[in-house]
């Protein structure tokens, strides 16, 4: 992929999750490598897409980046129930043009502007959050349903 593509949003599918699984399984293991010991990186990348991400998917919180072509970029999902980024991926070979910090906006944009916007970092992403101007409140061990406790960071954007 050069770097010259456009890049147009979308809104997600429900129907498109194992497509998307597809992309963050491939970060998990090639970008998330850099911050958790291969014991933790097997399972996790291994575990199948979660029920919730359908329905995220369904319910309006998935924005899917792609090029001209249709050839995925990255993607990110938002549980707008709980004002909450479930996930933001982007695809390694894309790194540096933005993508990541188009899809959170447009993410922003889905959120409850009067609640505090919250994720559940990897420790790998924590300072692109901080980029996107969230704040760490606490460094926590997330239940990850693979059976591996993800070392993560809370944080919290308010507007």
């Amino acid at each position: 992929m050069t770097g010259d593509r456009a890049v147009r949003l979308r809104v997600g599918r429900a129907d498109e999750a194992d497509r998307l699984w597809v992309l963050r399984t491939r970060c998990v293991r090639e970008l998330c490598s850099t911050a958790y010991p291969p014991e933790v990186i097997a399972p996790w990348s291994a575990s199948p897409p979660p029920q919730h991400y359908r329905a995220l998917l369904a319910g309006g919180g998935g924005v899917i980046a792609e090029d001209a072509e249709g050839a995925l970029l990255g993607y990110g999902v938002i549980d707008l129930a709980g004002n909450e980024v479930d996930a933001l991926f982007v695809d390694p070979d894309c790194g540096g043009r933005g993508i990541g910090l188009t899809l959170m906006q447009a993410m922003e944009a889905l959120a409850d502007p009067a609640r505090p916007l919250v994720l559940s970092a990897s420790l790998n992403a924590v300072p692109f959050y901080q980029r996107c101007g969230f704040e760490a409140l606490r460094e926590e061990s997330y239940p990850h349903p693979s059976g591996v406790a993800l070392a993560s960071v809370r944080m919290q954007r308010t507007r």
